[in-house]
């Protein structure tokens, strides 16, 4: 999985459309293997991550869960605590 998408379920507040196509975006990116696409392929590359930025909307609104949703702002810093932990490490 691409390191830069992130789970987008079971957060408050919820994924804005922002955040989706950002997702959509980056999955494009790696399937595509091409952060620009040249002109030719433009319209096919923006097109496949509108595509996409729907369907993972249409599959977020439909999904459902018992778990109480994630905090945000406490996600992030996990995630920024075990980025510090594995980084020190690499570096020692």
């Amino acid at each position: 999985m691409c390191r830069n998408i992130h789970t987008l379920h079971n957060f408050e507040p919820a994924a804005t459309s922002d955040e989706v196509r950002a997702a959509a975006l980056q999955y494009v990116r790696k399937v595509s293997g091409s952060t620009h696409p040249s002109k030719a392929n433009q319209a096919a590359f923006d097109h496949a991550v509108e595509e996409i930025a729907h369907a993972t909307q249409h599959l977020l609104d439909h999904l459902t869960t018992s778990a109480p949703p994630k905090d945000r702002e406490v996600e992030a810093a996990k995630a920024r605590a075990r980025a510090a932990q594995r980084y020190a490490t690499m570096s020692a």
